[in-house]
């Protein structure tokens, strides 16, 4: 694991901003995400519940199905915004992850920040890996 880099700050403020529209009534969890493109387009993504749950979309992938309206430039970095999870910095599910790698490729940079700490003064508040480490052997399009 990597720490976020200085330049990632704008795009951590991005995924904290979404957060704060994040529709999560019955679990309370809200989430942000943010995703940088090539090209330098940002466009962000909350988490949105429903009463049938089945029909809930986590932030990463609203940000990440958001881009894809930006044109062919593909994702190069994804800011996840939320809550710790038992005490851990909360990574994206196996979903988002797959959404991520079609998307965005193995390389493409995750970076998951515990929404309620200042990721610029906690070392522990903010880190990053990539959709490879996450999803070594996670399905491929040819």
């Amino acid at each position: 694991m990597q720490h976020a880099e200085p330049t990632e700050t704008s795009l951590i403020q991005a995924a904290r901003e979404a957060r704060a529209r994040a529709y999560a009534p019955y679990s309370q969890f809200a989430m942000g995400a943010a995703v940088r493109l090539e090209d330098g387009a940002v466009y962000q993504g909350a988490v949105v519940e429903n009463v049938s749950l089945g029909l809930a979309m986590c932030a990463e992938r609203a940000a990440l199905f958001a881009s894809v309206c930006g044109g062919p430039a593909r994702p190069t970095t994804l800011v996840l915004a939320a809550p710790r999870t038992d005490g851990r910095l909360t990574y994206p599910c196996g979903a988002c992850l797959q959404v991520a790698l079609e998307l965005g490729g193995p390389s493409l940079r995750i970076v998951v920040v515990d929404a309620d700490a200042d990721a610029g003064t906690d070392d522990a508040a903010a880190t990053a890996t990539t959709v490879e480490a996450l999803l070594p052997r996670g399905p491929r399009k040819s």
